[in-house]
């Protein structure tokens, strides 16, 4: 039995003892509010909770995500699917873990805007595109795909657009804006104030076009391996994230307007310190409330979508023949 003196001498020691020290992890990221969920979590204690200390590092496209998770500069990527990031996944580099935002009918997604020179000069409508010249980021982007989608859907040859590869989303804004391309697919955070700036005009939403996963959360399957635990930790903050950003930016009153109530403000000012940061709060939030997209609220992967990408991609020779659709996601963590 410990005596008085020993019982407090062991107390002390145990309250000056360190407590035990946070894995630290960095993690690349888009100043998308389709990277809410991921937000919420680092505002709201939840990677805190579960031990971990999260870095953002942030990037202007989507392929260079899945290269530094390759390397090791980041461990967890959180961005689109591209066709580098699916031929890296089916060379082992990186897996596809949760998933993060989607094109679903009903929802604002991604948006077609028009310069206003093209808008003026006719390109009105999706259909307009066959012949037009249009800015992406990279050839096998989440937009090559999409602009994809309108080929077919409208059906017309996808070689009758000519794209533009300008590698990074500001280079893109600024091509459509000064009339140097016809039209862009932009983010709903960027194409719904620049239209409301005169900078472009609206042509349609790409939900409209067809539904779409086009963003995951990924990770190097050495992590997997290597410190499971540690992924799990990850992505259950990361779905406390998403399930907060369901339940406070996915909601629509009876008319089908966005709610924007005490619960929208917090999530929209929260999400807002990423996105947009040399805004004011308030005026931060109501432009993510606005632009909210869909994010599946415990981050499941659409496996049978993720396979037709590959299919496509492959059809364009952008995906290596080898790649197993199935093989490309760990879909053992977000379920």
């Amino acid at each position: 039995m410990l005596t008085r003196r020993a019982f407090a001498a062991t107390t002390l020691a145990a309250l000056a003892a360190p407590a035990q020290a946070a894995d630290k992890v960095a993690v690349g990221v888009l100043r998308f509010v389709s990277s809410g969920g991921l937000y919420l979590a680092v505002e709201r204690g939840y990677f805190n909770a579960e031990g971990i200390e999260v870095e953002l590092k942030f990037f202007e496209a989507a392929q260079p995500i899945a290269v530094a998770v390759v390397s090791g500069d980041t461990q967890f990527g959180l961005t689109a699917i591209t066709a580098g990031s699916l031929n890296l996944a089916g060379k082992g580099g990186v897996k596809i873990i949760a998933s993060q935002g989607a094109e679903r009918k009903g929802i604002t997604g991604n948006i077609l805007v028009a310069s206003n020179d093209a808008h003026a000069k006719g390109l009105t409508t999706p259909e307009k595109l066959d012949g037009a010249n249009v800015a992406i980021t990279q050839v096998g982007s989440s937009f090559h795909y999409q602009l994809g989608q309108i080929a077919t859907a409208k059906g017309f040859p996808l070689e009758r657009i000519t794209m533009k590869p300008l590698q990074s989303i500001p280079n893109v804004v600024a091509a459509v804006k000064t009339g140097q391309v016809d039209a862009a697919i932009l983010p709903p955070h960027i194409a719904e104030p620049m239209a409301g700036r005169g900078e472009v005009k609206l042509i349609t939403p790409l939900s409209a076009i067809g539904d779409y996963q086009y963003g995951a959360l990924f990770t190097a399957p050495k992590l997997i391996t290597g410190n499971r635990a540690l992924v799990e930790r990850f992505v259950r903050a990361y779905q406390k994230g998403l399930k907060d950003y369901a339940e406070a930016l996915l909601r629509t009153d009876v008319s089908g307007k966005r709610i924007a109530d005490d619960a929208a403000m917090k999530a929209g000012e929260q999400i807002g310190k990423y996105v947009y940061p040399s805004d004011p709060p308030a005026e931060a939030a109501r432009k993510v409330i606005a632009s909210a997209v869909f994010c599946d609220p415990a981050g499941k992967v659409d496996a049978t979508d993720i396979a037709r990408q590959v299919a496509w991609y492959k059809q364009e020779k952008l995906v290596d023949a080898g790649v197993d659709a199935a093989a490309v996601i760990d879909a053992t963590f977000a379920r």
